[in-house]
């Protein structure tokens, strides 16, 4: 065979090999995907719409006029969703002796949340996160001017109760180690009945000279839905190209060979290696 015969077999080989069709496995594979990433970068846009609704709602719940806290009968329906950062007020005698200390950092440093029971006309109880302290103030007896004995008067946000613990730690309340303000946790070490399941942050006009600092509440909802919701659809565009270049490439490679002109490149190349394998006898 010659070289020419030669070097025409594997360009044909080649041509073949390109016009194969990409397996039906990767195919449907490469659709599944495509269509699972739409799906993640719609369920973000709907994510980021409830988001939106969600900020709203706090907003407002966050700077409406203070109103009284829901009836105890209303207390088993307490729901985030529903009603975490409510303006509530209400009255009654804190319970000093039997406050609790859990652990936080804030703008102010590190230090400790001082949360007091309030014990209200009704007999019932309503923990009371009465703000901020240092550590150098952790002792009840460094801030007995800001204890008050008497009735009075707290406003705040509604917060619903932290359980299982914070800062990947949990609470250890037999050692008196808080790092979450749990409700039931608390209630059951101080033996406190009749409380709320919810707890309420003092704002800054609850603030007593010489007690907690107040009013630290810090409302932050994260909302980076539209980055992700974009991120997927970026890997859905280049997915797309990706099957638009393997798919149309070789249907316009496949169409090329089929339909190239009988008179193409390719057919000379065909004749010169005809007749560069004639001998030709001389007359």
């Amino acid at each position: 065979m010659s070289d020419i015969g030669i070097v025409t077999g594997k360009d044909a080989d080649a041509r073949s090999k390109a016009a194969r069709s990409p397996s039906l496995w990767l195919t449907v594979l490469s659709l599944i995907a495509f269509v699972l990433l739409i799906a993640l970068g719609v369920w973000q846009i709907e994510r980021r719409a409830w988001k939106l609704a969600l900020i709203d709602r706090v907003e407002q719940r966050v700077h409406a006029a203070a109103q009284p806290i829901p009836v105890p009968a209303s207390w088993p329906a307490i729901s985030a969703a529903n009603d975490e950062y409510r303006h509530v007020s209400l009255k009654g005698r804190f319970l000093h002796d039997r406050e609790t200390l859990v652990q936080a950092v804030t703008e102010e440093g590190p230090g400790y949340w001082v949360l007091t029971p309030l014990a209200r006309g009704d007999g019932t109880l309503v923990l009371i996160n009465r703000g901020f302290v240092p550590s150098e103030r952790r002792d009840a007896s460094t801030r007995q001017s800001g204890n008050p004995d008497g009735e009075v008067e707290v406003t705040g946000l509604l917060r619903i109760t932290e359980p299982k613990g914070g800062f990947l730690r949990s609470n250890v309340p037999q050692h008196n180690r808080w790092y979450s303000r749990d409700v039931a946790a608390i209630a059951a070490a101080r033996g406190l009945h009749d409380i709320a399941p919810f707890f309420v942050d003092a704002d800054a006009g609850s603030q007593i000279a010489g007690g907690p600092i107040a009013g630290l509440t810090v409302i932050r909802f994260p909302n980076n839905h539209l980055i992700y919701a974009l991120t997927w659809f970026a890997l859905a565009l280049m997915l797309a190209g990706g099957l638009f270049v393997t798919f149309g490439g070789g249907l316009f490679r496949r169409g090329r060979f089929v339909h190239e002109p009988a008179g193409g490149p390719d057919a000379a190349a065909r004749r010169t290696g005809s007749d560069a394998g004639t001998i030709v006898e001389p007359t």
